[in-house]
C-alpha cells in the first residue's frame, strides 16, 4: 500500500528519480516517504524541509501543486 499525499505527489512530478533529483537524495528515501511508519516510511508524510524545493519542480514542468497539496488524508479527510 502507497500512502497519501506522498503517494499523488511522486507520481505527478514523474516518479521517484525525478522528486529525488530535485530535493538531493536517493530515490530510496523519496520511495520511504509512501511508506508505512511501521515499516521505516513517512506514512505518506513528505519532510517539510523538501516542499519549497517539490513546490519549484512542480512549477518548472507546469504541474499545479500548492501547499494545501501536502496536508495528509485522514479517513478520506484532509487534516
Amino acid at each position: 500500500m502507497r500512502y497519501e499525499p506522498a503517494n499523488s505527489i511522486i507520481i505527478k512530478l514523474g516518479g521517484l528519480t525525478a522528486v529525488s533529483k530535485a530535493v538531493g537524495v536517493t530515490p530510496h528515501t523519496v520511495m520511504r516517504w509512501r511508506m508505512p511508519k511501521h515499516t521505516g516510511g513517512t506514512g505518506g508524510i513528505i519532510p517539510h524541509w523538501h516542499i519549497e524545493a517539490i513546490l519549484e519542480l512542480a512549477d518548472r514542468i507546469k504541474v499545479k501543486l500548492t501547499e494545501a497539496d501536502f496536508a495528509p488524508v485522514i479517513k478520506g479527510r484532509a487534516a
